[in-house]
């Protein structure tokens, strides 16, 4: 995860001690810098970012009033020289309130906490596997999509798996684990170390061999009750 972030302070040394420690860590990208609040309320007008590092006291608009004014706000860390602004800042909903000066393991247990609230967020929001329709996978030096409605099965290779549709064979360094992960559970089983298929792509089960594209693929011993259960035909002969 990458986070966006803008700093603002009216001191020059305070902003460079910002940038610096910005600078340190790697999930940090640090877009813009600024030293009074009207610069951030326009550029925040028609621009985003994840995560603002604001200094309270400044001349014309200060951190607090700019907070007031922005519809929709990114997450806060608030720095400044006064610890009297604290309740004030946290009745606003900062993440975090470091106080000048402090040190750069204060400042990176800051910028953890705001990475761990934004993960979470992205939970909340993303898709479950059942609910997307396609994922992207490295092969060569492209992304390529991959309908899921479009996979056969796929086959492991060593270190890689090819995914397997009727248009193409598309290889990829990727583990079953991971693919696994990425696949909705209710259309893909595993029936061998070596192959995961599509349910709905089965035309028909033959002795100890699963039938997709007239390619015979075996079931193993391993994945063998699982996958019987899984199509409602456990207990019955193959």
């Amino acid at each position: 995860m990458i986070i966006k972030c803008i700093a603002v302070d009216d001191e020059p040394l305070a902003l460079d001690i910002i940038k610096d420690y910005i600078s340190r860590v790697p999930f940090l990208k640090l877009i813009k810098t600024f030293k009074d609040g009207m610069s951030v309320a326009e550029y925040l007008s028609s621009n985003t970012c994840d995560l603002i590092f604001l200094d309270i006291e400044m001349g014309g608009l200060t951190g607090t009033q700019l907070l007031k004014t922005l519809p929709k706000k990114p997450m806060v860390i608030m720095t400044t020289a006064y610890r009297k602004y604290a309740v004030d800042a946290f009745d606003l909903d900062v993440t975090d309130y470091l106080l000048k000066p402090f040190s750069f393991e204060r400042f990176l247990k800051a910028v953890e906490k705001s990475c761990s609230i934004l993960k979470e967020g992205q939970k909340e929001h993303e898709p479950a596997a059942d609910d997307k329709e396609y994922f992207f996978v490295k092969s060569g030096y492209k992304m390529l999509r991959v309908n899921f409605a479009d996979i056969l099965y796929i086959e492991g290779m060593s270190e890689y798996i090819i995914i397997k549709t009727r248009a193409a064979n598309i290889i990829t360094l990727q583990s079953f684990k991971n693919i696994e992960k990425t696949l909705p559970a209710s259309g893909f089983a595993r029936i061998h170390k070596s192959y995961l298929v599509a349910l709905d792509k089965i035309e028909s089960i033959e002795g100890q061999n699963v039938i997709i594209a007239n390619k015979e693929l075996p079931i193993g011993s391993k994945y063998k009750n699982r996958f019987f259960d899984t199509i409602s035909l456990k207990g019955k002969s193959v």
